[in-house]
């Protein structure tokens, strides 16, 4: 496919002028800058003189000096042959008080219309210095006016720029023949807007704002609609600046009455629908007055607590999203079971999302700990206890409200126990170093159809499953509940700044082997064998979303020697399926693995959507169209998730090529992995780009990675993540 290479600079002459300088400059000034012309037998052909013929000026905007802009703003009139003071210049301040010292002698004058002698004075004194301030800048005042607005300026200019967007369509004709006519015009659109943005036209875009024209920077909706309506709004207003030579008093107004508004406003509001329905068709429609959708990534511990999708339906989450990468079908179909029966129970629609595990380089398993509890309260410096520990007591299943912040969750077994249990009671148990401990019931909290406690430790307690809570009662009576259900310690290595960590394709390592007791250094494994065959001394590696990075230091047929460059000051933690990347390599990625083939045929028949993770080329799109041609999969629903550099620097390729296809097509920005490929420094520009690409697509957007991570972890969200979030839903 063909895209529109840079045919031409419109703005060629951005030469350093004062601030709110004023000046005469030549026409052979204007295209001094060399232009950027790329030529080729497609270039368009039109000649620079064109563009920048007649009077080349912008308006005197009449405002106090406090309020002057602080950009340059260039008062200009080509100068004539017999012109000698090429070098004259006066400033924007200046040439304002020449014009208010003017109005003000006016209004002087027309109040003593007797004719006082001081006053008639006075006034010809101020003509005679507006004549002089005029004739320095070669403006003569009775011409003054027709020089601070000429449509004709911007009318070359943007005649040229629809000229390009028409022909930039012309030249990408095949690809959008073979575009599913649910998508042509949006594929069309997308042509139109690379092909503005190829142009240098940032200057013509402030011009036109600064004169109350629309922004094309945001007229990505239709761009064609937008240009051609501004070229209607010039036209109409040279054909009457041309009888009356006058500024019209609010040119906001006056351009609302114009019918180049209407058209581009029907050109715009159908190429809204057009994008609403694209959304509507992958992620259903919207509900309760929303303009977003709510996506929630659930997992395994979706099993333990029935009611946790019902709650997340009941707070507004209408797309669930399970992630391929971690357990199994038997844990997926039940997920998937319960949230579609909350979603009958509530009557509210709820689409799945099923992202394939793609390529993706992680950490392989790590034996876990014991199947232990660690319970501790809160101390200052000194040891002493500030706030007890607090824990959750209840029927396994029966998981604590959201908004308690509770430092552990214990499920007890015991019927008897719990008719029994009271508010104030105190539960001895002995924990698993043979110390004598105590818990005290503070709170008693229903939870729908169940209810739990919250009960209160100030001494530090380690719990296992089978562990006995005892209810004393004075008269000897005793009332036993068991612990069950302790997970296991997740096992990790606490990495430093400086430490080496060793990168083995052996699973089998035992905990001596991870720790680094055996070998000195710690040790994780890798099941990819791509990573020991692309890596060299030098390159730089990101564990766990980049949370931790390090440099290569030496490779052999089997292991990677990495020393660790950035952690945190008490060092951070490496567990077990943590993401790998190295971004700087030359990695080769196969589109999709044995793997995704089989979880596909899954999820063509238990989810609406399918996530295609780390896609970088289109060789990689095509073989998943080609998969989904196969198993005549027309309706499933397709999300590219952009987390590669390749993806973001393909992206508007990757489009045109998924609209070939009639599946609802939407775009996740996964901002983990591909801040760590492309560098955080850089990713508000590139999700802006994103957006504003599929904006112009009307394909839908997930704005996705740690939203609301604070929210979901702790119970309160971070300033920045509310900002976020309210970012997202201005944008997608």
């Amino acid at each position: 496919m063909k895209l529109p290479a840079v045919s031409f600079h419109l703005i060629v002459c951005h030469g350093s002028l004062p601030n709110h300088a004023i000046c005469k400059v030549h026409l052979a000034d204007l295209t001094s800058s060399k232009p950027n012309v790329q030529l080729s037998p497609s270039t368009l052909r039109v000649p620079l003189n064109n563009a920048f013929s007649g009077h080349y000026h912008l308006r005197i905007q009449g405002i106090s000096k406090e309020h002057q802009r602080k950009y340059i703003k260039v008062f200009a009139k080509l100068q004539e042959n017999d012109d000698s003071e090429s070098n004259s210049r006066k400033t924007y301040e200046d040439m304002l008080d020449a014009i208010t010292h003017k109005s003000e002698s006016d209004d002087r004058s027309e109040k003593s219309a007797l004719g006082s002698t001081e006053s008639s004075s006075h006034v010809e004194e101020s003509s005679s210095h507006v004549e002089e301030v005029s004739n320095c800048l070669s403006f003569p005042r009775q011409e003054l006016s027709q020089y601070l607005f000429d449509p004709e300026v911007y009318l070359h200019k943007l005649r040229a720029v629809n000229l390009h967007v028409l022909a930039s369509e012309q030249w990408n004709a095949s690809s959008l023949k073979t575009c599913h006519r649910t998508y042509l015009a949006s594929a069309t659109n997308l042509i139109h807007y690379l092909a503005l943005h190829c142009l240098d036209v940032d200057q013509l875009k402030e011009d036109l704002c600064s004169v109350g024209f629309l922004n094309l920077e945001y007229a990505n909706t239709n761009v064609l609609a937008s240009i051609t309506a501004s070229i209607q709004l010039l036209e109409n207003l040279k054909s009457d600046f041309s009888c009356k030579r006058t500024w019209p008093t609010d040119m906001r107004n006056y351009l609302a009455l114009q019918e180049g508004e209407k058209v581009m406003d029907l050109g715009t509001s159908a190429m809204r629908k057009r994008a609403s329905m694209h959304a509507t068709a992958l992620f259903g429609p919207l509900q309760e007055k929303k303009n977003v959708h709510i996506m929630v990534t659930v997992g395994r511990e979706a099993l333990a607590n029935e009611m946790l999708l019902s709650d997340l339906l009941k707070a507004g989450a209408n797309i669930v999203r399970i992630n391929c990468a971690h357990d199994g079908p038997s844990v997926w179909s039940e997920i998937i079971r319960l949230a579609k029966n909350s979603s009958q129970m509530l009557e509210k629609p709820c689409r799945i999302l099923m992202d394939l595990a793609g390529p993706k380089l992680r950490t392989g398993p790590l034996k876990t700990g014991p199947d232990v509890m660690k319970i501790a309260p809160k101390r200052a410096a000194q040891g002493d206890v500030i706030s007890p520990a607090q824990v959750w007591l209840s029927r396994t299943g029966c998981r604590p409200p959201a908004h308690l912040s509770l430092d552990a969750t214990l499920f007890v077994e015991g019927d008897r126990f719990f008719k029994e249990l009271e508010v104030g009671d105190v539960l001895k148990f002995i924990d698993v170093r043979g110390k004598r401990r105590s818990l005290t019931i503070s709170k008693k909290i229903s939870v729908f159809s169940c209810c739990g406690y919250v009960a209160e430790s100030l001494k530090t307690a380690y719990l296992e499953s089978g562990t006995k809570l005892c209810i004393q009662r004075k008269k000897g009576k005793v009332s036993i509940g068991e612990v069950v259900n302790v997970p296991a310690m997740e096992h990790f290595i606490r990495l430093r700044v400086g430490d080496l960590l060793t990168i083995t394709r052996d699973p089998r390592l035992s905990l001596e082997e991870i720790d680094g007791t055996t070998y000195g250094a710690p040790r994780i494994t890798c099941d990819s064998g791509r990573l020991f065959n692309s890596v060299k001394p030098g390159d730089p590696i990101a564990f766990d979303d980049g949370r931790i990075w390090g440099v290569v230091k030496g490779t052999s047929i089997n292991e990677i020697v990495v020393s660790i460059t950035q952690a945190s000051p008490k060092g951070s933690k490496l567990g077990a399926e943590k993401s790998i990347n190295i971004p700087n390599s030359d990695m080769h990625f196969e589109g999709l693995t044995s793997k995704d083939l089989v979880d596909l045929d899954f999820i063509a028949s238990n989810a609406d959507m399918v996530g295609i993770s780390f896609i970088r080329k289109l060789s990689d799109m095509v073989i998943v169209l080609q998969e989904l041609e196969k198993r005549n999969l027309r309706g499933l629903g397709i999300v590219m998730k952009i987390e590669t550099r390749g993806a973001f620097e393909n992206l508007p390729l990757l489009l045109l090529l998924a609209m070939q296809s009639p599946n609802p097509l939407g775009v996740m920005i996964a901002r983990g992995d591909l801040a760590v490929e492309c560098g955080w420094d850089q990713m508000a520009g590139i999700q802006e780009q994103i957006l504003s690409i599929c904006s112009a697509a009307h394909v839908p957007v997930i704005w996705a990675t740690q939203v609301l991570e604070s929210l979901t972890k702790s119970g309160i969200p971070t300033r920045a993540e509310i900002t976020d979030v309210a970012s997202g839903m201005r944008f997608c």
